[in-house]
């Protein structure tokens, strides 16, 4: 492999990284946070369950993400990733968790700006969506999710070392299970960026199995997830386990356990498949904020409670910086793009253009789309029909 490849790919694992160390804390932050789990056993479960989540499952959201702006060109996924990576640092040096998802999006949507290239309004409003939803949602799952636990326990009358013991347990179990599913959902927020421009090819190892070229990208993102968990990720565990709310072990189960189910949710290709197959509605495959999700469970606890105990003050700083986030990353990339194509002379998008059939020009006319204006390629009008192709395909 060429190794201004490899140098490209670095921003991906940096922002992989920068992932790990702070997005670790919405699976693990409430049990250690709670002295329940130790914070090196945390970051081991949480290692070895994100890869296998983003190897297994990571194709699903990675595909509304590519949606969302289709980066073309190495140096352009590079700087994309790369401005992500920094702007989710920054929060992470300021002890937030904040959202790589938001930051990525931000990322995109300035090269699709610098590139004159139509962002997909259907992806976005999906994206935006699940900003919305995904912690209301995390918040219900927590409320009936506390209730249905308290009230088993209640009724066991199990002894209280028993019950610490089983806490413990599922806390461990839990943790997986949300590793899992934040690999599954967000390495398309790490690697998402590079699957247009992959320098990759199926790989088959030794007979037993195919790694392709998507999975293999996941796998190097997967990792540096797992590096970002095991050294950088203590300090916004904490505030996740113990600055919004103080959490009883039980209430911390709860709140992992409804943060992986949101995230789950939205990153299931089986689970649309399923929906899909008996007429149902189904749930969109998309990388949601795992900070949103863990932070709407937490609340979810607190509003059960009456809000005694919630600290509006930390959850006013988190929320402005989710705010801050999308728009650091997206200033940060627009600007690195100009640097990186006009002083170091890299490629940063590859202009695409479009033929269509007679039918294809057919169904663009009712849009107001000059057909015949197609055959001088302009690049607005290529833009314009990248956009609608994707919409009325």
């Amino acid at each position: 492999m060429d190794i201004a490849v490899l140098f490209f790919l670095t921003s991906g694992l940096f922002l992989g990284w920068a992932l790990g160390g702070n997005d670790a804390a919405n699976v693990f932050g409430t049990a250690v946070g709670t002295r329940m789990v130790s914070f090196t056993t945390a970051a081991v479960i949480c290692c070895v369950f994100v890869i296998l989540g983003a190897v297994i499952s990571g194709a699903g959201a990675a595909g509304t993400l590519g949606k969302l702006g289709a980066v073309n060109a190495l140096g352009g996924s590079f700087m994309a990733a790369l401005s992500a990576a920094l702007a989710v640092y920054l929060m992470t040096k300021a002890e937030l968790p904040v959202s790589t998802t938001q930051a990525i999006v931000g990322s995109i949507i300035a090269w699709n700006l610098f590139s004159g290239t139509q962002t997909d309004t259907d992806s976005l409003i999906k994206i935006l969506f699940t900003w919305v939803i995904s912690p209301v949602l995390a918040a219900g799952i927590s409320i009936l999710l506390y209730k249905a636990t308290t009230g088993i326990l209640k009724r066991a009358r199990m002894h209280l070392l028993r019950t610490d013991a089983y806490t413990r347990l599922g806390l461990l179990l839990a943790g997986a299970f949300g590793a899992y599913s934040l690999g599954a959902n967000n390495i398309a927020n790490v690697m998402g960026v590079f699957v247009p421009a992959s320098p990759f090819t199926d790989f088959d190892v030794f007979g037993l199995f195919t790694l392709t070229s998507i999975q293999q990208l996941f796998l190097l993102g997967g990792i540096a997830i797992g590096v970002g968990v095991l050294t950088y990720s203590k300090r916004v565990m904490m505030t996740v386990g113990v600055g919004i709310l103080p959490l009883s072990p039980v209430a911390a189960w709860v709140v992992v356990m409804a943060h992986s189910i949101v995230l789950f949710l939205f990153a299931s290709q089986g689970l649309e498949s399923f929906l899909a197959s008996r007429g149902l509605p189904t749930i969109p495959l998309v990388p949601v904020s795992s900070s949103q999700a863990i932070v709407g469970a937490v609340i979810g606890i607190g509003i059960l409670k009456g809000g005694r105990g919630i600290q509006w003050r930390v959850l006013g700083r988190i929320g402005a910086g989710w705010v801050v986030t999308p728009l650091l990353a997206g200033v940060i990339c627009f600007v690195g793009l100009f640097f990186l194509q006009n002083v170091f002379d890299q490629k940063v998008y590859r202009e695409t253009p479009h033929a269509l059939s007679g039918p294809g020009l057919e169904r663009l006319e009712p849009a107001g789309v000059d057909t015949k204006a197609n055959k001088a390629h302009s690049r607005e009008l290529a833009g314009k029909l990248e956009y609608l192709y994707r919409t009325f395909r």
